[in-house]
């Protein structure tokens, strides 16, 4: 099964870096990985959205990066202006992640809160914690690793808690252990 993941936001906000690190981490876990993103204005401050789909690469291979409307398992939500733009993409028993699972004031510093919401959405995915990490430091400035690795840390304090009850409808199962 292909596991459909939107990630949304406005310009400036890191979610294209964000699904630079989804990407990465699910395919040093071992899946087959595509990925798209679409700038409704290129310009900071104009809604972005970037689709991740991926899955097993011999019994799921992901053919289309794109994501159809109304099949994405998981919705990451970045800004709160963004929940009711994107949420036609959320499949019927999906999983919504919300920025309000990081209060303000959180994170040392606000840059890191894609990355804190990504530890979040990790609480959420078979994808291990080690390929998460070094997802971040593969992407992000040696200078930001520790900051980015505890707001990560911070995130997956805030997963999702109804996250079993609507992972068994809208996430595969295939576990992929860290090495």
């Amino acid at each position: 099964m292909i596991t459909n993941i939107v990630i949304a936001g406005l310009g400036g906000q890191g979610v294209v870096k964000a699904s630079d690190i989804l990407a990465d981490a699910a395919l040093a876990a071992g899946f087959d990985v595509k990925k798209s993103e679409l700038h409704g204005m290129s310009q900071r401050g104009g809604s972005v959205t970037s689709d991740v789909r991926y899955g097993h690469p011999e019994h799921s291979p992901v053919l289309s990066p794109m994501v159809p409307p109304g099949e994405a398992h998981v919705l990451l939500v970045l800004e709160p202006t963004q929940v009711e733009v994107a949420r036609p993409l959320l499949h019927p028993g999906g999983l919504l992640i919300g920025p309000e699972l990081i209060e303000p004031g959180a994170l040392k510093n606000k840059k890191s809160f894609n990355v804190a919401m990504l530890g979040a959405l990790s609480t959420a995915l078979e994808i291990g914690e080690l390929y998460w990490q070094q997802a971040i430091q593969a992407n992000l400035a040696e200078k930001l690793h520790a900051l980015n690795a505890q707001a990560f840390a911070l995130g997956r304090t805030r997963g999702p808690s109804r996250q079993a009850d609507v992972l068994d409808n809208a996430i595969p199962s295939e576990r992929h252990p860290e090495p």
